[in-house]
Formats: structure tokens, C-alpha cells, sequence
């Protein structure tokens, strides 16, 4: 029988890539329930173009009421991550929940899209995902509904996902391959893994990165965020091997009003990459 969870106090949560966007975003959800947050990010310094480091995002979450661990951490590097995930794990007493939310991007079509950024997208996006799952397992197994959550999209072979931006496209869809695999792998071990995709562009620091997206045509990080805590209060023995929808989660959760998440709500919204 499928158990609901009601909140995520007191639930230790390692969020990749989480001192920005959307993932800070869900850490910021995750601390109003009183959560320990473990942000594994690499930005420590102000950067002139994107807003937020470890440190500041760790003064939000406490702000917000959760308790905060920055964490210096390349998901590339198979020693940083190991030791970020000691240090969250001896810090908080154990570990419930890895969000894997870092990712590169660069849409380019293959002639524009240099080797080294080809392997940057593959390092981080494909590698760093089954990294912090691989790293984070051992830890996971055993616990009180333990989550993983991907930020990947539904795969989909339909070309035009693939025409003008292939190197990206395989990065984001072995993303999701890899979780869904890991979902059939830890079934037996009761550990969730799942995707989340947002239904629509949402306005973070990548929106730079999209050429002609007016950013008043976006929604707000709030809404994956929302998504997200729903998912992960979800019973991980029966709700698993899932490609989410953030709009399709809330609406099972009863929400039909999605206005307060736009950015404008006087704007028509722009579909997200890799759906219809």
C-alpha cells in the first residue's frame, strides 16, 4: 500500500548544483519543512554573470529554516563527491534524498559544438548523475523513503529534439537513462528514482544560454521546486522508474491555478525542450 509522506523535516537531502536555479530553488522548499540541506555546488566566489555561491545559498536555507552544509563539489571528480557525501553524512547523521539537478548546456548543432564542451556536457550530465547515485546508494539503502531525483526529461526519439542540438540532447536523455535504469536496478533495495521536467522554459541563469527566449514567457524555479517536494514525499517503494512533469505532478496534487508561478502572467508561456 502507497504511504504519503507529510513533510521532510528533520530529511537530509544532497542537492547537486544548488547554489542557483532550480536547485536552489528546491532546497529553499525543502528548508520551510526544516530539512538538512547538503549544496554540492562549485561556485564559492560572486561570479559577474551568475548570482549565488554555497555560501549565500546556504544563508537562504537557513533563513528558510533548514539547516545548510555548502560543499565545494565538481560532480566530475569521483574523490569530491565521495568526500562530500562522507561530510553530509557525518555532519547530518545519514543521508535520505540526492537531487541531481548540475547540468551543462551549450544548443549547438555539431559543427559548432567544440570536443571539449561535448565532453563537458557527457562529464557532468551523463557521468556526474551516476556518480552521486553510485556514491549516494550505499547511504540511501535502508532509509525511511529514500529518494532520487533527476532533473532530465522524458526521452523521446522524435528528431527534431535532436536536429539542432545533438551532443545536448543525448547528454539530457542519458540523464534519464541512467535513472530509469537505477530505478529497476535499487527496486529490491526500495530506493525511488525519478525524473522531473519542467513543462515550461523556466527563467534561470541558462536562459542566457537560449537564444531569443523572452524571459517574461517563463516560469518562475518555484514551480519545479513544488514538484519536486511533492515527489519526494512520495512512498519510494511503489512510486519509481517515473518521468515527471512538474505542472502534471501539481495537478495530481490538486493545484490548478499555475499564475503565481509565471513570470508574467499576462504572457504566454513557451513549451520547455523535449516535449510536445
Amino acid at each position: 500500500m502507497a504511504v504519503e509522506h507529510r513533510s521532510l523535516r528533520g530529511r537530509t537531502l544532497f542537492i547537486t548544483g544548488s547554489s542557483r536555479g532550480i536547485g536552489l530553488a528546491i532546497a529553499l522548499r525543502a528548508a520551510k519543512d526544516g530539512a538538512n540541506i547538503a549544496i554540492a555546488a562549485k561556485t564559492v566566489r560572486p561570479h559577474p554573470r551568475l548570482l549565488g555561491t554555497i555560501y549565500t545559498a546556504a544563508e537562504e536555507i537557513e533563513r528558510a529554516g533548514g539547516k545548510a552544509l555548502p560543499l565545494q563539489v565538481d560532480v566530475r571528480s569521483e574523490e569530491q563527491v565521495a568526500a562530500a557525501v562522507a561530510e553530509c553524512v557525518r555532519q547530518f547523521g545519514g543521508l535520505d534524498i540526492l537531487v541531481n539537478n548540475a547540468s551543462a548546456i551549450q544548443l549547438t548543432r555539431v559543427d559548432a559544438t567544440e570536443l571539449k564542451r561535448y565532453d563537458l556536457m557527457q562529464d557532468i550530465n551523463a557521468r556526474g548523475t551516476f556518480l552521486c547515485a553510485k556514491s549516494c546508494l550505499p547511504h540511501l539503502i535502508g532509509r525511511e523513503n529514500p529518494h532520487v531525483l533527476t532533473l532530465a526529461p522524458p526521452i523521446s526519439l522524435d528528431a527534431r529534439w535532436f536536429a539542432q542540438h545533438t551532443a545536448y540532447t543525448v547528454s539530457k536523455f542519458a540523464m534519464a537513462l541512467v535513472t530509469f535504469g537505477l530505478a529497476a536496478e535499487c527496486r529490491a533495495e526500495g530506493v525511488a528514482f525519478n525524473c522531473l521536467w519542467p513543462k515550461t522554459v523556466i527563467q534561470t541563469a541558462a536562459l542566457a544560454l537560449l537564444p531569443g527566449i523572452d524571459p517574461l514567457r517563463c516560469r518562475k524555479p518555484e514551480i519545479v521546486a513544488e514538484a519536486a517536494h511533492a515527489i519526494l514525499l512520495k512512498d519510494a517503494a511503489t512510486f519509481t522508474g517515473r518521468f515527471c512533469v512538474d505542472e502534471d505532478i501539481l495537478r495530481e496534487a490538486g493545484i490548478a491555478d499555475f499564475r503565481p508561478y509565471a513570470v508574467d502572467p499576462g504572457y504566454p508561456l513557451i513549451a520547455d525542450l523535449f516535449l510536445e
